[in-house]
């Protein structure tokens, strides 16, 4: 095999089709063909290799730039590609693409908002979402009470939920009066509700709970909710170095729109 191979799924992944994951999934159910043989997982391929996808030839030409859009999820909207019981979904007004289609970068439960991203780069997205490297996520949780000083240790120790031990790396109070109060709260494991089943085990109910960063991501306070924008090309080469992805660096000039500011912070080493 040349030098130049790569498991199918990675080359699935890049083209834009899904998520590794998911490319695992079409590959195990016979979809993928490697020179007129069913492909099968584990499977290595070079650029001369000819891929089909349910009878249809994968170009191979050079891959095209990857697009990802940060949207302020508003609450209401599901993040699967359809619903069955219908109500909106996040994959709703997303721009049209001509190649591949847009991947979420992991979900947010339907009362969640925030900071969702969405990628054409399946590869990235499976960078992104994999526990092994290492992305943290930050939200903003308002709870109906506060948290003692014991308790803030606690949290970040850790707490039996469900026959799980619930942590976060990292909470901070934020603001509040009254019965309403915010915090600060980072993981780096999204389980499923975790941050509201470890308020629950100290007895507080959280009624507002927003991601406002993801990763090197940040959520900026001039995108409302509803609204998107997509990453500049420059954040996008900056996003794929964080996590040790091969990049073009951006030419300079814009396929899509104008050029959009900055939403990375500065972000330790992976």
């Amino acid at each position: 095999m040349p030098d130049d191979s790569q498991k199918l799924q990675k080359v699935l992944a890049e083209s834009g089709r899904g998520s590794r994951r998911e490319m695992e999934k079409w590959i195990s159910a016979g979809r993928i063909e490697v020179n007129e043989e069913t492909a099968h997982l584990g499977q290595r391929v070079g650029v001369a290799d000819r891929i089909r996808i349910d009878g249809k030839l994968l170009p191979r030409k050079a891959t095209t730039q990857s697009r990802v859009i940060l949207y302020n999820k508003p609450a209401g909207m599901v993040c699967t590609r359809r619903d069955p019981e219908g109500r909106p979904t996040v994959f709703d007004g997303l721009p049209a693409i001509k190649r591949g289609r847009w991947i979420s970068v992991g979900r947010l439960d339907i009362a969640t908002t925030g900071c969702l991203l969405l990628t054409t780069d399946g590869e990235l997205a499976n960078r992104m979402m994999h526990p092994s490297t290492g992305l943290d996520r930050e939200y903003a949780v308002r709870i109906n009470g506060t948290l003692t000083d014991a308790q803030l240790e606690l949290a970040k120790k850790g707490v039996a939920s469900e026959g799980e031990t619930l942590r976060f790396s990292d909470i901070r109070y934020y603001n509040g009066s009254g019965t309403n109060h915010w915090y600060h709260v980072v993981l780096l494991e999204g389980r499923n509700r975790e941050i509201r089943r470890l308020f629950t085990a100290f007895g507080l109910s959280v009624s507002r709970l927003k991601r406002v960063r993801f990763g090197p991501v940040l959520l900026p306070s001039r995108l409302a909710r509803g609204r998107l924008a997509e990453l500049s090309s420059d954040d996008v080469h900056k996003l794929k170095k964080i996590l040790k992805l091969a990049s073009r660096k951006p030419t300079g000039k814009r396929k899509h729109g104008a050029k959009t500011p900055s939403v990375l912070i500065a972000y330790p080493d992976l």
